[in-house]
């Protein structure tokens, strides 16, 4: 039970002068057994553990939650990677195929060019014909007449500027009695290929 004394009590043997009023007082009567304090403590760390649970499994759903949607994406991403890979693989394998096409191409014009570049250095070159020309793919073997050997000093000079060769060199050359109006000179040359 509860007490609350609003009136002030008569002071034994007078009073001091200057002294106030006195205050109210509140005296609390038995605040419980200690069984029911326990209860108490225990119903507020129960309701401590209930709020924290539902926090934690609010925060577990939430995690599931952004789990399903990371996972969805993850699929989406390893079918656009495999359809990209596959793509790349397609690109490699055209890229393959054409290579070995413009390589054919290259091969196949190659002596064409030859061709086409020593005619026009023994048409631009004075006094020279060829009659045998063999490729043996590093090098070029040729052999000509020259009614000269300053002609076939030209020659060399002539061929050495298309770069084609990096190297000419002169085997042998001997005069040719065979004609008897003239003097010519039969010749043969080696040409090194540049490797291009």
């Amino acid at each position: 039970m509860i007490r609350i004394n609003l009136l002030e009590t008569a002071k034994s043997k007078g009073k001091r002068a200057g002294s106030g009023p006195s205050l109210p007082t509140m005296e609390m009567g038995d605040m419980g057994s200690p069984k029911l304090k326990v209860l108490v403590v225990l119903v507020l760390a129960g309701l401590f553990n209930l709020g924290y649970w539902y926090r934690l499994d609010h925060v577990s759903k939430d995690l599931a939650a952004k789990m399903k949607v990371a996972e969805q994406k993850n699929r989406e991403l390893a079918d656009v990677k495999a359809r990209f890979l596959e793509r790349q693989n397609q690109a490699n394998a055209y890229k393959r195929r054409v290579d070995v096409i413009d390589g054919l191409r290259n091969s196949q014009t190659s002596p064409v060019n030859l061709l086409a570049m020593l005619g026009e250095t023994v048409n631009n070159t004075e006094a020279v014909w060829l009659s045998k020309m063999d490729d043996t793919g590093t090098s070029v073997n040729l052999e000509g007449t020259a009614l000269s050997t300053d002609a076939v000093a030209t020659l060399i000079a002539n061929l050495q500027k298309t770069g084609f060769f990096k190297s000419v060199e002169i085997k042998e050359t001997w005069q040719d009695d065979s004609f008897k109006d003239m003097q010519a000179f039969q010749f043969t040359l080696t040409c090194d290929k540049t490797k291009s």
